[in-house]
């Protein structure tokens, strides 16, 4: 069976077409080595991809053609102890992490504040004009 079809069978993918863009892209890996659309797996195959931020490592236990419910879906592979272990730590991770937005109290400063913040001060009664009486 086609990498592609299996990946959207088994639900990694939306569509057919994001599978074979990843794919293409080098994103996915089976055996350690890099796979094109039309690469063949078989069950006990590993698959290793990205989806968002995290990678995911899999073993095929086994193929469709149709993309059924995801309950069928999950029965087509099984994830690494490996792969939950890491997914785990960088979840952990990420919830100790501060969000640099979060340090933003007030927001964007106003015109009169930006121009308090440079510390620039204006004398606008001897500004430069282009009149004509002004000699």
């Amino acid at each position: 069976m086609r990498i592609d079809k299996w990946l959207w069978a088994a639900r990694f993918f939306k569509t057919r077409t994001l599978a074979s863009d990843e794919l293409i892209k080098g994103r996915v890996h089976v055996n350690e080595t890099t796979a094109k659309p039309s690469k063949e797996i078989k069950p006990g195959d590993v698959v290793q991809m990205r989806q968002g931020h995290q990678l995911k490592t899999v073993v095929v236990l086994g193929l469709s053609n149709m993309r059924g419910p995801a309950s069928t879906a999950q029965g087509l592979y099984q994830e690494t102890p490996e792969s939950i272990e890491l997914r785990a730590k960088n979840a952990r991770e990420h919830a100790l992490t501060k969000d640099p937005a979060s340090s933003i109290q007030q927001g964007r400063p106003t015109k009169r504040q930006r121009r308090d913040l440079d510390g620039v001060q204006h004398d606008w009664d001897e500004r430069w004009s282009a009149s004509i009486d002004s000699r």
